[in-house]
């Protein structure tokens, strides 16, 4: 075997068994056969609840466990491959093999990052809001492209992208969105986007063609599931209806359907529009509500885990992570890692993948 070849088998095997060890691969198949014979016991399913928590522990272990037996399976065939193009000298059979495994390669680097998302909300989807900073129609339509950016990602990653409020700008763009991204490890891939991101570009509404600055924020929160329990009092609460605004809004909404709804003690407000009924629509903006309070908790956690260091003041809310320059040159840089491409317009179109990549890698060193 090529050099080349037992390089990238060395890569992937190394992969297979950071993913085993990560997981704790014999004991996670020993539970998830515990697992299974409670779920078949029919005493089980006298407790809705106890069901609910040993199913869901269930499809999570069988799903990790089976992406790394798929994957070592995808590696024994191409192996296999190789070696009858080898034996019956067929160079077709072997080129098609070398290739699928120098892919493989490339797909192992990707699950060795996605092994560390092991959050315990990192698997679940995510709520995502963008805020237009200060200036006007500008950061208006900085905050609209941004938005564009991470729907054109979702659908790149085959996640579903919905729309729960939003709040147009005075002649273009958005003042605010808040969007549900939803898709298998949404909120681990995009949790460190939160942050302020800054825009330098030849302005499109400037008669004068002058180069403007806009910021606009985006917050990234997990959706969080009935196991786990958030409490809030309803005295704490202040519940607000209003018609819904917006291009989408008014097909949507005719009447005070939309919900807004401020937490005292955190100050903490969320809103949704989605759905004609206000009934569903504060059934979401609860839901919401107790994602956020979660998050909140979550990076306290965090914070009392480990010390302060300079990662987490550069991504905290009100600080500057990203700089998109379409004006004297293109460049899109992350500030805290150093990342950055020359392709200013493809990561605006949602490329932005080697951005996340890198801020993870960063954030679990």
């Amino acid at each position: 075997m090529r050099a080349e070849l037992e390089s990238a088998l060395a890569d992937i095997k190394e992969c297979i068994q950071i993913l085993k060890k990560h997981l704790d691969f014999d004991k996670a198949c020993a539970r998830l056969k515990l697992l299974i014979q409670k779920s078949e016991d029919p005493e089980l399913w006298g407790d809705p609840d106890q069901a609910k928590v040993i199913m869901k522990e269930k499809n999570d272990l069988e799903a990790s466990i089976g992406r790394i037996a798929s994957f070592e399976k995808e590696v024994e065939d191409t192996l296999v491959m190789i070696e009858l193009g080898q034996e019956m000298e067929d160079e077709a059979t072997m080129l098609e093999g070398e290739t699928l495994l120098f892919n493989l390669q490339i797909l192992s680097q990707k699950k060795r990052l996605e092994s560390l998302l092991s959050g315990e909300a990192d698997r679940n989807n995510a709520f995502l809001e963008i805020h237009a900073g200060a200036g006007g129609t500008e950061a208006q339509d900085w905050a609209e492209m941004l938005v564009r950016m991470y729907t054109r990602y979702a659908d790149s990653r085959g996640y579903k992208t919905e729309w729960l409020e939003e709040s147009p700008g005075d002649e273009a763009g958005i003042k605010s969105v808040t969007l549900k991204i939803s898709g298998d490890m949404a909120y681990g891939w995009l949790k460190t986007e939160s942050g302020v991101h800054r825009l330098v570009r030849i302005s499109p509404y400037d008669a004068n063609s002058k180069r403007h600055t806009s910021f606009s924020s985006v917050w990234v929160y997990p959706e969080i599931d009935d196991s786990i329990d958030v409490v809030i009092e309803e005295k704490d609460l202040r519940i607000d209806t209003y018609r819904a605004s917006g291009a989408g809004g008014q097909h949507i909404n005719k009447t005070e359907s939309a919900i807004r709804i401020t937490h005292a003690p955190t100050g903490i407000v969320v809103t949704c529009q989605s759905d004609r009924s206000q009934h569903r629509n504060r059934a979401q903006a609860m839901s919401m509500l107790k994602a956020r309070i979660y998050e909140m908790e979550l990076r306290k956690r965090e914070e009392a885990m480990q010390s302060e260091n300079d990662l987490k003041s550069e991504i905290g809310w009100g600080h500057q992570i990203r700089s998109y320059v379409l004006h004297p040159y293109q460049m899109v840089k992350d500030l805290r890692t150093g990342f950055e491409k020359g392709n200013a317009l493809g990561v605006l179109d949602g490329d932005i993948e080697g951005f996340l990549e890198a801020s993870l890698t960063l954030k679990l060193k």
